[in-house]
């Protein structure tokens, strides 16, 4: 009996290195970044660096946009000449109207797609596609690793603390009297995903003070759970990111720790300097 070929695809916000995507000839959709009403299609068209750099530097308006349905459809045009069926694990549905771009070009195209709503986006939804190969290579059967996959959308974790709340004040998510006074008192607000949104956790004085709540928070879940890798996630402050993930090694020596740049779709709201931590419970 003949292998089934399963086609992989994802978006630019699951953070994905060049070589894994290489390797597992992953389909990446890019989402697009606005500045001054330019689009560039994220990752090929601007580097997160470059985008940062730009938004530091710039004065102008900074958005993002999702992908176009026609780049799609005509995606999985060529997709189903060469493929079984797709499984397409995509940022939260809440945030992008990725997900349901990517469900109606499947259906335009006649392409067979498993597509699933991840709820999240960065570190997480990396997690959920690497798992998800490695469950079709162990042999399970794609209705199975799908269900396993939604299963595993409730035990992500991503938090991520601005710098300031500029960013969030341009794009509208907080009053101006909110941003003036989080600065006078030098308030932290700390965003979770939480249910495929974003919301404001909790809000603590100090960056101090922040890193210590995202520490604490790990540790609750170690001490029920286990945590395998633990994600330090930037807007191109490597000093920072350093920093916090000194404190996860000194701090829980047995866990893996990596370094990732924040998607430059989430830093269009949150802003330079952003500094996040992101695990998955198993």
């Amino acid at each position: 009996m003949n292998k089934l070929k399963i086609a992989w695809i994802t978006d630019t916000t699951a953070s994905l290195s060049k070589e894994f995507i290489e390797k597992h000839h992953i389909h990446v959709i890019p989402l697009h970044v606005v500045i001054n009403d330019t689009y560039y299609k994220e990752t090929i068209d601007i580097s997160a660096e470059d985008f940062y750099e730009r938004m530091k530097n710039e004065e102008g308006k900074f958005q993002s946009s999702q992908p176009n349905i026609g780049d799609i459809v005509d995606l999985y045009e060529r997709l189903k000449e060469e493929y079984d069926f797709g499984v397409a694990i995509h940022a939260s549905s809440t945030l992008t109207g990725t997900y349901q771009t990517s469900v109606m070009a499947a259906e335009m195209a006649g392409f067979k797609l498993f597509a699933i709503d991840s709820r999240t986006g960065s570190f997480p939804l990396s997690f959920l596609v690497k798992r998800g190969i490695e469950l079709v290579e162990q042999g399970h059967e794609i209705g199975e690793v799908v269900d396993r996959l939604n299963n595993l959308r409730e035990h992500t974790r991503l938090f991520l603390v601005p710098s300031n709340l500029d960013q969030l004040h341009k794009s509208g998510r907080v009053s101006g009297s909110q941003k003036i006074l989080a600065s006078l008192f030098n308030i932290k607000p700390i965003l979770s995903i939480e249910d495929g949104a974003a919301k404001i956790k909790d809000k603590v004085r100090t960056e101090k003070k922040a890193l210590a709540w995202l520490v604490n928070h790990l540790k609750e879940d170690l001490d029920t759970k286990a945590v395998q890798k633990v994600a330090i996630v930037h807007a191109n402050d490597r000093e920072k990111a350093d920093g916090l993930e000194r404190i996860i090694n000194e701090t829980f020596p047995a866990i893996e720790t990596e370094k990732l740049m924040l998607i430059t779709v989430a830093g269009v709201h949150t802003g330079v300097g952003t500094l996040g931590l992101s695990w998955v419970t198993e």
